[in-house]
């Protein structure tokens, strides 16, 4: 036994509670066990507990030991004067706090609770639990999936949050952030949201009709166009450029920043560039048409982009492929940027505008993607858990980064499920 499974126990009363008795002999009701404390002071606040006749509320102190009082010098912080229970899984020590009823934990508590914490903990799999996922029910798994779903969405808008603000409240350059950070696909997020920052949209608006010099301003801006050319297209993107950014005073961002190590030559960020110069060029008003539409089969046409004809032949400047190539798009880059971007910005803009149907329809968006396809759901299927669709890949993504990697069994739904389970049942 140690305080973390303790505290687990007593806050979803995994435990037998008739015949709960103080050290005094006080029959004990647990009306409301309280709120689990991670700050300082006592493990609980907020609770109920009748002792005897006496209804108290207060704060509830846990210890494996009751003398584990003293060894953390409970005695001596005010913040410990006002417990109402002291809960010890073994009384080694009576009377450590004076007029505190103390409660015995230990013999009400089910073998098998501590013998399934261990079975977690010790597992060396990814997914600790994955040998007994068969046995929880579906309605278990779909209800922790949505609320899994709700807390990635809220670390993710947490920052777009953060960039709305900067934008002075411009849903449309949001967008444009998130969409070229979407592009940047992980190894090159963060450049390509450089990138977007350091050149307005506002700007790109005066240039969209010629796509030439929206291709000129973000390689431009993305630092690539600062050497000499062979060929006749980046020489043109650049003497371009040189004008555009003296017009717009403009300031590109560092070229080392971007990664070509160890990629497909398909996702070089010249490629995702120049099918993002397209995607720009081919509409600025991506916004008003993606914020009610709820279903791939509306928005992945408005995504379908690709390469200016330079790049078919092309992945770097001046490097001619040896097999010409049309760089489009493909349908699985499409649902990444509708599961990354889209549906979390149409979410965000429903929750801004307090708008309860539209925060639905953006959940619902991920029901009509197909599920991702990466080493974490190969991990899943491999366990007997098949995402159905986008919203159950991006909760089983969470689930295994968030919990299962750092073994937060204990936190999960599905790991408190499988605590509470006697061994056969």
């Amino acid at each position: 036994m140690n305080e973390a499974l303790l505290q687990l126990i007593w806050q979803y009363s995994l435990y037998k509670p008739a015949g709960l008795v103080t050290s005094e002999g006080e029959p004990v009701t647990v009306i409301q066990p309280g709120r689990l404390n991670r700050d300082s002071g006592p493990d609980f606040t907020e609770a109920k507990i009748k002792v005897g006749d006496t209804l108290l509320v207060g704060h509830v102190e846990l210890h494996v030991n009751s003398s584990d009082w003293l060894k953390h010098g409970h005695q001596d912080d005010a913040a410990y004067r006002n417990i109402i229970l002291h809960v010890v899984y073994k009384n080694d020590v009576d009377k450590v706090v004076d007029h505190v009823p103390v409660l015995e934990l230990g013999g009400c508590i089910p073998s098998y609770i501590s013998a399934q914490y261990a079975a977690l903990q010790q597992n060396p799999g990814r997914i600790p639990c994955a040998s007994q996922l068969h046995t929880i029910k579906r309605i278990t798994k779909e209800s922790w999936l949505s609320r899994l779903l709700a807390e990635r969405w809220e670390q993710k808008l947490g920052d777009w949050d953060e960039l709305l603000e900067d934008s002075k409240g411009d849903w449309r350059e949001l967008l444009y952030w998130r969409m070229a950070a979407n592009f940047g696909f992980k190894v090159n997020a963060s450049p390509f949201l450089m990138l977007a920052r350091s050149l307005p949209i506002n700007v790109l608006a005066k240039q969209h009709e010629n796509l030439l010099h929206i291709e000129a301003l973000l390689f431009g801006q993305a630092g690539m166009l600062n050497r000499d050319f062979e060929e006749e297209y980046p020489d043109r993107l650049k003497k371009e450029y040189l004008y555009l950014k003296q017009k717009y005073k403009l300031e590109p961002i560092a070229v080392h920043l971007w990664k070509f190590m160890r990629m497909r030559p398909s996702n070089f960020p010249t490629v995702r560039i120049a099918q993002f110069a397209a995607l720009v060029h081919r509409s600025l008003q991506l916004f008003a048409k993606i914020i009610e539409t709820n279903s791939e089969q509306e928005i992945a046409p408005l995504l379908e982009v690709q390469a200016s004809e330079y790049w078919d032949t092309h992945f770097r400047f001046d490097e001619v492929q040896d097999v010409p190539s049309v760089k489009h798009l493909g349908q699985d880059s499409i649902r990444n940027i509708i599961i990354n971007t889209i549906a979390p910005i149409q979410f965000l803009y429903a929750s801004r505008q307090g708008v309860d149907g539209l925060q639905e329809k953006a959940l619902q968006l991920l029901d009509t993607v197909a599920a991702e396809k990466n080493n974490i759901l190969g991990t899943w299927n491999a366990s007997g858990w098949v995402a159905e669709n986008a919203s159950h890949s991006q909760a089983l993504i969470q689930l295994y980064n968030h919990y299962c990697s750092k073994k937060r069994c204990m936190e999960c739904g599905i790991g408190l499920n499988i605590l509470r389970s006697a061994p056969g049942n």
